[in-house]
């Protein structure tokens, strides 16, 4: 078995890697100590050829582990493991590459969580208050806690500061590791030596010898009274006995507090666990030397009574060149990308905090358009306003809107309660609800339809179903189908229509569709208004039949609230002349028709309203962005209207018509604004019918390796 293993080491080692020494970067005494007895352990448990060919390693002394990361690019040092936030930033900025990722017990991620002493204290209340945390750019430490800040509003970060003056401002004095050379007031906190030799300075920097540097050493600023607060991961909870549990809490999102045991419902925020990066050239040698160590002494390494890669105590200190509670490495390929490493919600954190430097990004609102009718819109509205600017951005359709908010291409939309649903899965959070009541009362101080506007009410639009007065073709709607069928709509569909238009499906759900004239090559059945039968105006020319009077459908399941004006548009657009009200019915569920007005007793359902929707780092200033255009708009409303969309040929674009002025929910959770009963409803069929966009969603970098 010896010999296998040997083997196996020397076959790991390409001719490439002959003759390399890894140099591990190290950044304490302790670090130091564990590598040397990291080296001396390899030279003894290996044969002298792989030794010589593949598995000598030397520990290079920094400072910091931004030091390392300076060390590494210079080729001066090779290896070293950083905190998520870390890599990111020695892969974006600094050209490093990422070659290996820490496993935990649970997965490969962590949850952010704000401890205290059992206080008053609330995670509403943390302004002027002290803060401990881990370091600067810190997965737990940094970026999760400041997100969560910032998207409720209680952290302000004007355009023109940066990121550190604004939390600077917020806690009155702080220990975070790494921010030294930005803000005196985030190391005021901090333990460590000062000294003016560089090298010999400890204090406020990313080393084991400031005291208070990562999460032992946040919980010790916390311990010992220095600090109010301390931002940690839920692994560094492992180390507090359970007497001392007593004397903690965790602050929760919702302004309570729990114990540290609930750790998994009361949290900030989940994010990636830590990995290795090297240099570009070197990562094949840095991948086989961490192979060969973890087949040696990993959890179930062959000579692990020789040598723990993964235990510091020994040492007297935790988390030295691994954490103490990492399980296994992941070997990362060639070819992953730093988003698949860290995750698209993850990474676009980093990304609107800053973390790759200011960039044209940071000072635009990026608005999400499915169409040419709503690109033109959209342009118009940016040449409006006098806010901050928009752009505005093509997307194929609302699906593939929140595949691109998600993925950082743009910002923000307003979608439908369905695909509110899918944002919500996918991470993305309400801005504001559209308001379909009579009028906007604005809070007190504001002018009519331009300021802040709460309400406990969300007025919703009702689902009807429109046929032909002159049509006696349907009589009934039936909901009588076995549990199985019900559970694809698309089935329902076919069992009860022959052939429909049913933009965004397949097959004979698109066989009435006639796709569209103002795009050449416009996809038939296309989810957006490139299809001219797609949406509440669609639905009611498939009804009608094209301008010749073909292709047309018996019954139409649209909106009311527009249905009226749209019969008018019919004949002012050029797509059908003569059609009146008059000439349409409402067909009910018990098999009645009725006229267009009797709609409240003769109706579907009720439909939530449209949200705007976008990534929880962005919320702030979304609205904020939001509301000025309200306020600009308004004044002007012969020039552009947000809510009219006739002069581009559509209707419903970019918001519904019926929108009265936008009403702030970024205080509210999609679900809670959607309701449970129609949240299940749609969660039921969701459970069971395949979704690309949920597929795509659902992709978990704590899972995934």
């Amino acid at each position: 078995m010896k010999t296998a293993f040997v083997s196996l080491i020397i076959f790991v080692c390409s001719p490439n890697c002959l003759g390399k020494k890894t140099r591990w970067c190290t950044v304490s005494e302790a670090e130091q100590r564990k590598c040397a007895e990291l080296a001396k352990a390899l030279v003894t448990v290996l044969p002298p050829a792989a030794v010589s060919a593949f598995a000598r390693l030397s520990c290079i002394r920094t400072y910091s582990t931004a030091d390392c990361i300076n060390k590494i690019r210079a080729n001066r040092a090779d290896v070293v493991t950083l905190n998520a936030g870390e890599v990111y930033t020695a892969v974006k900025q600094f050209g490093l590459t990422a070659v290996a990722k820490e496993i935990y017990s649970d997965g490969g991620c962590v949850l952010a969580v704000a401890v205290v002493k059992n206080s008053s204290l609330d995670v509403r209340s943390l302004q002027g208050r002290r803060s401990c945390h881990t370091g600067a750019r810190w997965t737990a430490g940094w970026s999760l806690p400041l997100g969560f800040l910032l998207s409720r509003n209680y952290l302000h970060w004007a355009d023109e500061q940066p990121l550190t003056q604004a939390v600077s401002n917020f806690f009155s004095a702080s220990c975070i590791p790494g921010a030294a050379a930005t803000a005196s007031s985030l190391c005021a906190l901090c333990q460590g030596q000062k000294s003016y030799i560089r090298q010999r300075n400890f204090h406020c920097e990313t080393s084991h010898n400031e005291p208070f540097y990562n999460h032992q050493g946040a919980l010790r600023c916390l311990k010992t009274g220095k600090g109010d607060v301390a931002f940690v991961d839920h692994i560094a909870l492992d180390s507090i006995d359970e007497r001392e549990g007593e004397d903690y809490r965790l602050l929760c999102t919702d302004g309570s507090r729990a114990r540290l045991s609930e750790f998994r419902r009361c949290n900030l925020g989940q994010g990636p666990g830590g990995g290795v990066v090297t240099r570009t050239n070197y990562r094949k040698v840095a991948r086989k030397f961490l192979q060969a160590a973890q087949m040696a002494f990993g959890r179930r390494g062959r000579d692990r009574q020789r040598f723990q890669l993964f235990e510091s105590g020994s040492y007297g200190s935790s988390d030295l060149l691994f954490r103490d509670s990492t399980e296994r490495l992941v070997i990362l390929p060639d070819d992953v990308d730093i988003s698949q490493v860290l995750g698209l919600d993850y990474v676009a954190l980093l990304k609107g905090l800053g973390h790759e430097g200011s960039s044209l990004e940071d000072s635009v609102v990026r608005w999400c358009c499915i169409s040419d009718a709503e690109q033109r819109k959209c342009e118009h509205w940016a040449l409006s306003i006098k806010s901050d600017p928009l752009v505005c951005v093509r997307a194929a359709s609302m699906s593939n809107c929140i595949e691109k908010i998600k993925a950082n291409e743009v910002d923000a939309v307003s979608l439908d309660a369905t695909h509110a649903f899918i944002a919500g899965k996918c991470g993305l959070v309400p801005v504001v609800a559209e308001y379909y009541g009579e009028t906007c009362t604005p809070a007190e101080g504001g002018t009519k339809g331009t300021a802040h506007f709460e309400s406990d009410v969300f007025p919703s639009v009702f689902a009807v179903a429109v046929v032909r007065r002159s049509s006696r073709s349907v009589h009934t709607l039936s909901s009588q189908h076995n549990d199985t069928t019900f559970c694809d709509p698309s089935k329902v569909y076919s069992e009860v229509f022959w052939k429909s238009c049913l933009p965004g499906a397949q097959g004979s759900l698109c066989k009435v569709c006639i796709g569209g004239t103002v795009e050449p090559g416009t996809k038939r059945c296309a989810d957006n208004h490139n299809e001219r039968y797609y949406g509440n105006m669609g639905a009611l020319r498939c009804l009608v039949g094209d301008p010749s009077g073909k292709s047309y459908g018996d019954v139409a399941f649209l909106e009311q609230y527009n249905l009226e004006d749209n019969i008018q548009s019919l004949g002012s657009s050029g797509w059908a002349e003569g059609w009146l009200a008059w000439d349409f019915e409402l067909l009910c569920r018990d098999g009645r028709r009725v006229p267009l007005s009797q709609w409240e007793s003769c109706h579907l359902g009720a439909i939530p309203p449209n949200l705007v929707m976008t990534r929880p780092i962005l919320t702030a200033r979304v609205y904020d962005f939001l509301m000025k255009s309200q306020e600009t708009l308004a004044a002007y409303p012969d020039e552009f209207n947000l809510f009219e969309s006739y002069p581009y040929g559509e209707s419903d674009l970019l918001f519904k018509d019926a929108t009265q002025c936008l009403m702030h929910t970024s205080h509210l959770d999609y679900r809670t604004i959607l309701g449970e009963e129609f949240y299940k409803n749609v969660e039921t069929v969701f459970n069971c019918t395949h979704s690309d966009i949920l597929e795509f969603c659902a992709q978990d970098v704590c899972t995934i390796f």
